[in-house]
């Protein structure tokens, strides 16, 4: 009976959890506002060295980002529904609902189906460090941008798994993606695809959501089936799950993946950050540990996306931008009545933290801020941040 009951309850998560990622990758994006969490100031002072803030002495230093200036069709954009966001050396790339936006020298320029892509919905967009090579992923196949002519793989001209492209990554030669119909890899020497679903891969169903690599392996968030680890090496894979098999509640906390309905993978610097729609995970190939919103600065269980940026990830979520090292956290959240916001600095990782004896949290006035607090790419690079959102691309330059 209990046995019965939790394949009950798994379905209706599941059912639940299909038509959430159906409606936000479709991109019927919701414009209703999110009531703001009220955070209480705390009389210590936040102090700046160099290039990031602390808000004590005993806190890890993280970058802080302010100066925000905001991007929509009025200046540019083909539509303000930003999907990803990609920094490419003195250019930046963005998918947006209507079309691919180039913000270089100061102007946008804007590529779409009728310049050759595969589909004007792009949702995904990595470089490749050999070759330069834009590859983009999109509602409609993957395309490649090569010296200004684009090549697009779909499942019918190239053996892809599915045409709907929910994040790419370049390794080396090889190319990576995620889709609706498993994971691929594609070799740019041999021109030819592998194919991972759940008939030759530890997946719960050929539904993966993100693709990252790192330290010789390759990491996917799939559906249902938590991280799917590959060791290039070796050509192995090994899942990792959520030990406890609670859907609605981590049971036993830091002992595995917060929850198996993952979202995005992100790998830097010997550890690898996990995102779900239930919070967020990090494993440094011994340890896991779990963030959730209301034991540490998470904005916001429900996340869309991640990127890791040497000992800092960025967090992409549907009340704000976070970022942390995991030993402390700066959020970023615009007001619901104006254009301006606030970065919420807190020095600890996660309130039951034993080593940060005075735990504190305070905000820093930002005007403007971001764009809005639906957010789903993000990049950073040296001074720079970029945040793709549903109304619009923010950039921050780093506070000193």
């Amino acid at each position: 009976m209990k046995k019965l009951l939790q394949n009950k309850l798994f379905r209706i998560a599941a059912i639940s959890v299909i038509i959430l990622g159906a409606a936000l990758l479709a991109f019927v994006l919701r414009d209703e506002q999110h009531n703001e969490a009220n955070f209480p100031s705390e009389s210590k002072s936040v102090h700046k060295k160099g290039s990031s803030i602390k808000v004590a002495d005993d806190s890890s230093p993280l970058p802080v980002y302010g100066h925000w200036k905001n991007f929509t069709s009025k200046d540019g954009l083909p539509s303000d529904r930003a999907y990803c966001v990609r920094i490419d050396g003195d250019r930046v790339l963005v998918g947006t609902h209507d079309g691919l936006a180039v913000y270089e020298n100061g102007k946008w320029k804007t590529y779409t189906t009728q310049d050759g892509l595969a589909h004007n919905g792009i949702v995904s967009i990595d470089v490749s460090q050999q070759t330069g090579d834009v590859w983009i992923g999109t509602l409609g196949g993957l395309s490649r941008w090569s010296a200004g002519k684009f090549e697009n793989f779909t499942q019918f001209n190239s053996g892809m798994p599915n045409d709907l492209v929910y994040c790419v990554t370049c390794d080396g030669k090889d190319v990576w993606v995620a889709t609706g119909g498993g994971a691929g890899h594609y070799d740019t020497y041999t021109k030819e695809w592998e194919i991972f679903t759940e008939k030759n891969a530890p997946m719960h169903e050929p539904w993966t959501y993100g693709v990252s690599a790192g330290g010789g392996k390759i990491y996917i968030a799939a559906w249902g089936g938590g991280v799917i680890e590959y060791t290039k090496n070796t050509k192995k894979f090994r899942d990792y799950t959520d030990p406890d098999g609670f859907m609605e509640i981590d049971l036993q906390p830091d002992d595995g993946v917060v929850h198996d309905i993952t979202t995005a993978t992100s790998w830097a610097d010997g550890v690898l950050w996990v995102s779900t729609y239930f919070g967020m995970s990090r494993y440094d190939g011994k340890n896991w540990k779990g963030f959730f919103d209301h034991d540490s600065g998470l904005a916001s269980n429900f996340i869309n996306f991640i990127r890791a940026e040497g000992p800092v990830v960025f967090i992409c979520s549907d009340k704000g931008l976070s970022s942390t090292n995991g030993k402390a956290w700066v959020t970023y959240k615009k007001n619901d009545n104006n254009s301006d916001g606030m970065a919420i600095v807190k020095n600890y990782g996660r309130m039951d933290d034993s080593t940060v004896v005075n735990k504190v949290t305070k905000e820093i006035p930002m005007s403007p801020s971001i764009a809005n607090n639906f957010i789903i790419g993000v990049d950073a690079d040296k001074d720079v941040i970029w945040v793709a959102t549903s109304k619009g691309v923010s950039r921050g330059e780093l506070l000193k």
